[in-house]
C-alpha cells in the first residue's frame, strides 16, 4: 500500500467527512489507510463495493481474531478479566459470524417487529413530551444533547426492553458502570441479580403490554436453551448499541437542520416529510463512520487484493456521498426517489436490527421539537460546538440551544 491516508481523523464540520478524507473520496471505491500504530489497512468508500463486501463471508466481524484492527491506543489496551467478560458479552451479536450470529440475531430480532414498534410510539411520544417539558421549564440556554437527545432514546429503549420506569435509572447506571466504570464485575453481578428478580416477577405477573423481555422469555421457554446470562446479554446489546447511535443522530440531525433553515421551514410546514427527512439526515450525518472488519481470506477487488488479516473500515460519510449512487450527495434533500437506500445502518447479515425503532424515535423527537420550539436556534456559533473524536461514534460533545 502506498500514498496511505492516516485514519481515523476528526471532523471539523459535525455532519461532513473529516477534511483529511478527501483523497479517499477521490480514490473510490477502495483506498489504503494507516492506523495509529503504523499498521496498514483498507478504507471502503464506494457504495456498490460496500454492499458487495458486507455480504461477503470473507469479511469477518470476529473481534477475537488477533488481527482485528484497532483505531487507537486506548482501544488496544490490555483489559482486565472483568472487562474482557463485558466485551465478550456486548460483542456476542455484533462480533461473531456465521451460525452463532444468526442464532443470536434471530433471538434479538423478535423484539423489533413493526407491530411492536408501532405499539411503542405512544410511549415514545410521552417520553419526548416529558423531556421537552422539563427542558423548557429549566429555561434557555440548554444543552439539547443532555436534556433531550440522550435521555429520549435511553428511556425509549428501556420501555421497549420492559425495564419498569422506576428501575430505569438503576439499569442505566449499572449498564454504564459495566462499560466504563472501575468495578465492571461488581456492576455486572448486580445487574444479573436484578434481572433474576425481574424475570421471576414477570413469570408470576406477565406484563399486559408485553415487551422485548417477554419475547426473550418466550423464546427461552420454547427453546429451553436461553439462560439468564443470555437474556441480560441481549438486553445490554440493545441498550448499549441503540442508545449512543440514536442519541448522536438526534443531536447531529438537529444541528444539521439548524444549519439548513430553508429545509427546516419546509419540514415544519409539512410534517409528512418527516420519515424521509429522518433517513436523509441519517445518511448525511453518518454516525457509525468507520465500521471495522477483518479479512478472513484473500479478497480480490478489481486489480487490488485485500489480504487475509487485513483490517477493513467502511467510511459511511464517504460511502453515503458516492456520486455513482446519489445525485448531489453532499446536499440535504429528502425528496430523493429512494430515501432509505443509504448504508448507515449497514448491509447484509449484520445490518442493524433496531433501525426501525431508531427511525420511530427520531421521527417523533424531531417532529415534536420543531413543532413546539419554532424559535429553536444555536446558543453559540456553530464552529464553537465541540465534536467527538474520529475514533468513536461521530457526534457532538454538547449542543447549546435557545428558543
Amino acid at each position: 500500500m502506498t500514498d496511505s491516508v492516516a485514519f481515523p481523523q476528526d471532523r471539523t464540520c459535525p455532519y461532513q467527512p473529516a477534511p483529511g478524507y478527501q483523497p479517499l473520496a477521490e480514490q473510490r471505491p477502495l483506498s489504503p489507510i494507516t492506523l495509529y500504530d503504523g499498521r496498514q489497512a483498507w478504507a471502503v468508500t464506494g457504495y456498490a463495493l460496500t454492499r458487495q463486501l458486507l455480504t461477503d463471508p470473507r469479511i469477518s466481524s470476529d473481534r477475537t481474531n488477533p488481527q482485528w484492527p484497532m483505531v487507537s491506543a486506548a482501544a488496544a489496551v490490555e483489559f482486565s478479566d472483568a472487562q474482557r467478560k463485558v466485551i465478550k458479552l456486548l460483542t456476542a451479536l455484533v462480533g461473531v459470524d456465521g451460525a452463532p450470529h444468526r442464532a443470536r440475531r434471530k433471538l434479538v430480532q423478535a423484539g423489533f417487529t413493526i407491530r411492536r414498534i408501532d405499539a411503542l410510539r405512544p410511549k415514545i411520544q410521552e417520553i419526548v413530551d416529558r423531556q421537552l417539558d422539563e427542558m423548557i421549564a429549566s429555561g434557555a440556554p440548554a444543552d439539547l444533547l443532555r436534556a433531550y437527545a440522550s435521555p429520549v432514546p435511553l428511556m425509549s429503549l428501556c420501555a421497549l426492553l420492559g425495564i419498569p420506569h422506576e428501575d430505569q435509572d438503576f439499569f442505566e447506571q449499572k449498564a454504564y458502570q459495566i462499560l466504563f466504570g472501575p468495578n465492571a464485575g461488581g456492576a455486572y453481578d448486580e445487574l444479573m441479580a436484578y434481572l433474576v428478580k425481574l424475570i421471576e416477577k414477570r413469570d408470576q405477573q406477565p406484563d399486559p403490554e408485553e415487551s422485548f423481555l417477554d419475547d426473550l422469555l418466550a423464546a427461552r421457554d420454547a427453546a429451553g436453551d436461553v439462560d439468564y446470562e443470555e437474556v441480560l446479554q441481549a438486553l445490554l446489546i440493545v441498550l448499549v448499541t441503540g442508545h449512543d447511535t440514536t442519541s448522536s443522530s438526534i443531536a447531529l440531525g438537529a444541528f444539521t437542520l439548524l444549519q439548513h433553515p430553508d429545509r427546516l421551514a419546509e419540514l415544519r410546514a409539512d410534517p409528512s416529510l418527516l420519515p424521509a427527512a429522518v433517513d436523509e439526515l441519517t445518511r448525511l450525518v453518518a454516525v457509525p463512520d468507520g465500521l471495522q472488519r477483518v479479512a478472513a481470506e484473500d479478497i480480490e477487488v478489481g486489480d487490488t487484493t485485500i489480504r487475509k488479516g487485513d483490517g477493513v473500515f467502511f467510511l459511511f460519510s464517504l460511502i453515503n456521498r458516492d456520486e455513482n449512487a446519489y445525485d448531489e450527495p453532499g446536499s440535504l434533500d429528502w425528496h430523493r426517489p429512494a430515501f432509505r437506500d443509504h448504508l448507515t445502518y449497514g448491509f447484509g447479515p449484520h445490518q442493524c436490527v433496531g433501525q426501525n425503532l431508531a427511525r420511530a424515535i427520531m421521527e417523533i423527537a424531531f417532529g415534536t421539537l420543531i413543532e413546539r420550539l419554532p424559535g429553536l436556534r444555536l446558543a453559540v456559533p456553530g464552529e464553537e460546538i465541540p465534536v467527538k473524536p474520529g475514533d468513536a461514534f461521530q457526534g457532538l460533545v454538547e449542543l447549546p440551544v435557545a428558543w
